[in-house]
């Protein structure tokens, strides 16, 4: 009788262990994965940043069409001023203005192109990947849209969003655990995944991360 008591105690002695081992570890390898997909996520949207930045530098508006801003680093360029000498003392005692030092050949200001991919990415990225976002064994398309929001001022501020729920960057994590972080942000008024940009204010191309 001892026997099958103690062997009871031990099981359910072994059963706790597990639970507190649970309850310790779950968490702790929760924000583990969750930090690891946020920081790729995190630079594939800084670099959904610099390329809407630049589609806008070069077209006057943000995008909402993968399309056009995969082509756009594919294949489109962006003007670089090349500045060769400055006005000096004896240019300006003598009267000369920049444009006039440029005509006689005095100093050099002339605008080149140079490629969208080479400059701001790099030959070997993967501009098609840019849409995507980053976890393993998911395939799901960041959320991709534009705005134009007035100002109090009135003045018309062309916006961006890109975004991705938590639902999609933590996909096959603990789902619990999920569903708690989405219910905390939601408490705290943010949104429950990562974004940059925003279509309802003016945030300065920002992420929520920052």
């Amino acid at each position: 009788m001892k026997t099958v008591i103690q062997i009871v105690l031990i099981v359910a002695a072994i059963i706790l262990v597990y639970f507190i081992y649970q309850s310790i570890e779950r968490p702790i390898e929760f924000e583990k994965a969750k930090d690891a997909r946020y920081k790729v996520t995190v630079e594939r949207l800084k670099d959904i940043r610099k390329a809407q930045l630049a589609f806008k530098d070069v077209h006057g508006h943000f995008t909402a069409d993968w399309d056009s801003l995969i082509n756009f680093i594919k294949t489109d360029s962006l003007p670089l001023v090349r500045k060769i000498g400055m006005l000096n003392d004896s240019m300006l005692e003598a009267g000369l203005t920049e444009e006039a030092a440029i005509k006689k050949g005095l100093i050099i200001r002339d605008t080149l192109r140079v490629s969208v991919l080479d400059s701001l990415f790099g030959p070997s990225f993967q501009a098609e990947k840019i849409k995507m976002v980053p976890v393993k064994d998911t395939v799901a398309e960041f959320h991709l849209g534009t705005n134009i929001i007035t100002t109090g001022s009135g003045i018309q501020v062309p916006v961006f969003e890109a975004k991705a729920h938590n639902n999609t960057i933590l996909k096959n994590l603990d789902r619990q655990m999920v569903i708690n972080l989405n219910d905390q942000r939601r408490t705290n008024g943010k949104y429950p995944g990562l974004r940059v940009g925003s279509l309802t204010e003016t945030t300065n191309n920002a992420g929520n991360w920052e």
